[in-house]
């Protein structure tokens, strides 16, 4: 007697109808029990008694239209009340500032001088790059032929040289305000530690 030995191809038949029919019982299976959890959730939901909080625009304070709507146009007459409102209000505020004195801790310090400092990189950076903008307009009105082209750029690099000043007096001021902020800050007894 001899055996026979299935071939590779008869395996790999058996293997795939076997991996079928796995798949073929095991779908009801799955499908039985999402009804019963539908089911389970279904009476869960009935022994609930209490309703529960149904949260409107007017909960999160969000204004009601349609999302990205732009905001309703408003007439000069009510922004005028609009901004005389907010002047008013914000006299109120300074006269109660003035009366309640900031307290002067760590948290105010740094954060006084890191306001103050990002605003002089700010001011050095747009300096910098306004000066390399004067270069090319230097550059390229002298390199034009046209009369028209070379006198629009003058204009556009005395502009340019004009907005330059402003950012040196600006940085000036800032270095300046810096500079009492530590003065201040030396005579209130605060520690070196926190103007960091």
């Amino acid at each position: 007697m001899s055996t026979r030995r299935p071939s590779f191809a008869q395996s790999l038949v058996v293997a795939a109808l076997s991996l079928a029919a796995v798949g073929f019982w095991a779908r009801p299976a799955r499908a039985q029990s999402l009804a019963d959890v539908a089911k389970k959730e279904e009476e869960r939901r009935q022994k609930v008694a209490e309703p529960t909080k149904v949260y409107t625009n007017k909960d999160l304070k969000v204004p009601s239209g349609p999302a990205g709507a732009p905001p309703a146009q408003s007439t000069p007459a009510a922004d005028a009340s609009k901004d005389s409102a907010r002047d008013a209000k914000a006299g109120a505020d300074k006269d109660a500032a003035a009366d309640k004195d900031p307290v002067k801790n760590q948290a105010y310090w740094s954060g006084k001088l890191k306001t103050l400092q990002s605003k002089l990189d700010q001011d050095q950076a747009y300096a910098e790059a306004m000066q390399t903008r004067i270069n090319s307009l230097t550059t390229d009105a002298v390199n034009r032929d046209d009369p028209i082209q070379r006198g629009k750029l003058e204009r556009d690099r005395q502009k340019a040289l004009a907005d330059l000043a402003d950012l040196k007096k600006s940085v000036e001021q800032g270095k300046k305000a810096i500079a009492q902020a530590h003065e201040d800050a030396r005579r209130a007894g605060v520690p070196p530690g926190w103007l960091r």
